[in-house]
């Protein structure tokens, strides 16, 4: 799928949370509480993991489950935020250290202005610097920890940097450019007076929704063979893996034995890219 493909398919998957107005509400009222949020975030991940075997928007059920993978996902990008927030972190109470005594005094000049001003404001500025690098990898590396159903692979760098390859970085930093574009998008209608706030509040669980598609339907373009099963729909049944000779090249699944036509990319029953 090219980008445009991969940008129109999640937005088509994203509005069918209309469908069911009481389950859009229920996202909505937990995405703006505290710790409980996490339910949010599992949801999101439940989507990736259902991407891209699935058309429609997973079931709002099984919220311990939905909450304790919201918490893996917020401690994996912790993990990988550490650097960059230790960073910029320093680099404020380096500036406020060095401004702070003078502005308060009303003489801003000193050596702190001339000294430790300027390394805060590296210290910053290297803390978001490296804070992006990180999360080019890092986005991959959380949804191949979903799909895998393994914390561990959100941190197994060959892996992710190997599934980035077979994307083409080209292709992977464009989706990234978008989606990023798309999120300072939905930042900013929350500066619109009066109303902002409640727009944004409506639209973020879609927005993540939206995300969790895209991210899921751009790893699968070099999803690692074979490194995770998604689970199948549930009134699928399961089939039996089939010999080699026994059946007409394509006509099923190489990793589950589901039948599949001849021009399907993706295997509707588990979801691994098949061509």
């Amino acid at each position: 799928m090219n980008l445009g493909d991969i940008i129109n398919n999640s937005f088509g998957y994203a509005k069918r949370l209309f469908t069911n107005i009481g389950r859009l509400v229920i996202l909505i009222i937990l995405d703006i509480i505290p710790i409980v949020n996490l339910i949010t975030v599992g949801y999101f991940a439940k989507a990736v993991r259902e991407s891209p075997a699935s058309s429609d928007v997973p079931k709002l059920e099984g919220y311990g489950e939905m909450f304790v993978q919201g918490l893996k996902v917020a401690v994996a990008i912790i993990i990988y935020m550490i650097i960059p927030l230790i960073l910029i972190m320093s680099g404020a109470f380096t500036l406020a250290l060095g401004f702070g005594p003078y502005w308060m005094m009303g003489t801003p000049q000193g050596w702190g202005m001339w000294t430790m001003g300027p390394i805060g404001i590296v210290l910053i500025i290297a803390g978001v610097v490296v804070g992006f690098l990180i999360a080019i990898i890092g986005a991959i590396g959380i949804v191949h920890m979903i799909k895998s159903n393994s914390f561990g692979k959100a941190f197994a760098f060959s892996e992710i940097l190997k599934t980035i390859g077979k994307i083409g970085w080209g292709k992977y930093l464009g989706w990234l450019i978008i989606m990023f574009v798309l999120g300072m998008v939905v930042g900013w209608i929350g500066a619109i007076p009066y109303v902002g706030w409640l727009i944004t509040l409506i639209i973020s669980p879609i927005y993540g929704v939206f995300a969790a598609r895209s991210a899921a339907l751009i790893y699968t373009e070099g999803a690692p063979e074979g490194q995770y099963s998604p689970p199948p729909p549930a009134s699928a049944p399961a089939y039996p893996t089939p010999a080699p000779a026994a059946a007409p090249a394509g006509m099923y699944c190489k990793f589950c034995g589901a039948p599949s036509s001849v021009e399907a990319t993706y295997c509707q029953n588990c979801g691994q890219k098949i061509r």
